[in-house]
């Protein structure tokens, strides 16, 4: 019988208090759609009994597979095993294999197994483990009703190899039934706008399936095609649909998939041959530290300078010290920001040089240039610059990431050679 739905549930008092991140479900859901099967609900759980075994009676009622990840270690709170044998209605039973893997586990490492950790090997009756290679929890595939029930341990490097190796071989997608998925990410537009911009593509009964999402300032278009195999049909329909969202989204749209900001920017840089500098004092470093996450950066990106002091601005990036003196614009103003950028050409020997400087916050801001205040600006070998600034909201944490993101939106429009508006853009500065 053919497995079309999922459920998947997340196991622990750290995760309904927000303690620690999510990062399986998400996973998890993403891996079930590249095979076919479609997840219908997330559910997350703490560390008792009832709520464990009562969530996977009612996920199994509704769905056809529910992939649990949690709760499998050695200690009082860890129920996972108790809450399947309540819910398929046995008890629980000792698996000599997974005795001996989790014996073993420990031998290689030259420790001697705590008693608390023989529990790990018991497992329900009519349940089968699943081995572990990275850890000492091994996993459970059991059954509730006519559902099947994959419970995995919640260490990612665990979970994920696990998955991979035992859990999607037995899954029994429908090949009728195919899900595919289109990304495409957008930046310097709001989700409301964007929506307006795609208009009846984002129709809930429109096929393909449109919708937006939105995360530090990313708001990304999302294409779903659900509910026939792959072919010529399907084939062209999803590209144009995707045609025709990204003609929506215009000079906003950057990438695709998993491509970010910085690897685009990296990307076009390698295609235009060119190079890129920094000149940073709210930021702190932080665009140069987006732009080395991606590999091969170190093809177009020079360095940078951290120019926090007034001090810093005048001796590395050669701003004058009469920008600072009383009556002058001060270091957040365009000028500073296109003086900073200009200093980054000449200094660093870049093609391109982005600047930032502004007020990040909590404190430091004033009625004229309040908290969230940041001047940003890219100066070009060839004489050209752009100077914008931006009134951004949010913690210090959130203004300093947009700033760094608009920065690079605003080298992206120079290399692919458009001018467009950013969010939360106020001004721009002509010197």
């Amino acid at each position: 019988m053919h497995q079309r739905t999922a459920g998947i549930l997340s196991v622990g008092d750290e995760l309904i208090l927000g303690q620690t991140l999510d990062t399986n479900s998400r996973w998890l859901a993403q891996r079930l759609v590249d095979v076919g099967i479609m997840p219908l609900i997330h559910v997350t759980v703490p560390d008792t009994l009832e709520a464990q075994r009562d969530t996977l009676r009612s996920l199994a009622s509704r769905v056809d597979v529910v992939v649990c990840s949690g709760g499998l270690g050695p200690t009082a709170d860890d129920l996972t095993r108790e809450a399947l044998a309540g819910a398929m209605g046995t008890s629980l039973e000792l698996d000599p294999v997974s005795l001996s893997q989790v014996e073993a586990w420990f031998v290689s490492r030259g420790r001697q197994m705590a008693p608390i950790n023989r529990v790990q090997a018991m497992i329900p009756g009519g349940a089968r483990a699943i081995p572990n290679l990275n850890g000492t929890a091994p996993g459970i595939h059991g059954a509730v009703g006519g559902c099947e029930v994959f419970c995995l341990p919640g260490p990612p490097r665990e979970m994920m190899p696990m998955f991979e190796s035992h859990v999607l071989p037995r899954l029994r997608p429908d090949p009728a039934a195919a899900i595919t998925t289109r990304t495409i990410h957008t930046f310097g537009i709001g989700e409301s706008d964007l929506a307006q911009r795609l208009g009846d593509l984002m129709n809930r009964d429109a096929r393909p399936t449109v919708g937006t999402t939105a995360s530090g300032g990313v708001v990304s278009i999302r294409i779903r095609l659900q509910g026939e195999a792959a072919s010529e049909e399907s084939a062209r329909v999803l590209h144009e649909c995707e045609s025709r969202a990204r003609a929506a989204a215009g000079v906003y749209a950057f990438g695709s998939g998993d491509e970010t900001l910085a690897s685009c920017i990296v990307r076009l840089l390698q295609e235009t041959g060119s190079t890129v500098g920094t000149v940073e004092s709210c930021t702190g470093g932080g665009l140069g530290a987006i732009l080395t996450q991606v590999a091969g950066s170190s093809m177009v990106y020079a360095g940078g300078f951290t120019t926090y002091s007034n001090e810093l601005k005048t001796r590395l990036a050669g701003v004058p010290e009469s920008m600072f003196a009383t009556g002058g614009p001060g270091a957040v103003s365009g000028a500073c920001a296109l003086a900073l950028a200009r200093g980054g050409v000449e200094r660093l020997g870049v093609h391109h040089a982005l600047a930032i400087t502004g007020v990040a916050g909590p404190g430091g801001g004033s009625k004229e240039k309040p908290v969230g205040t940041v001047w940003i600006s890219r100066a070009s070998r060839d004489g050209t610059s752009d100077t914008r600034r931006f009134l951004f909201s949010g913690d210090r944490a959130f203004i300093r990431d947009l700033a760094a993101k608009s920065a690079l939106a605003m080298l992206r429009l120079r290399l692919v050679g458009a001018d467009a508006p950013l969010l939360r853009e106020a001004e721009r500065f002509t010197p």
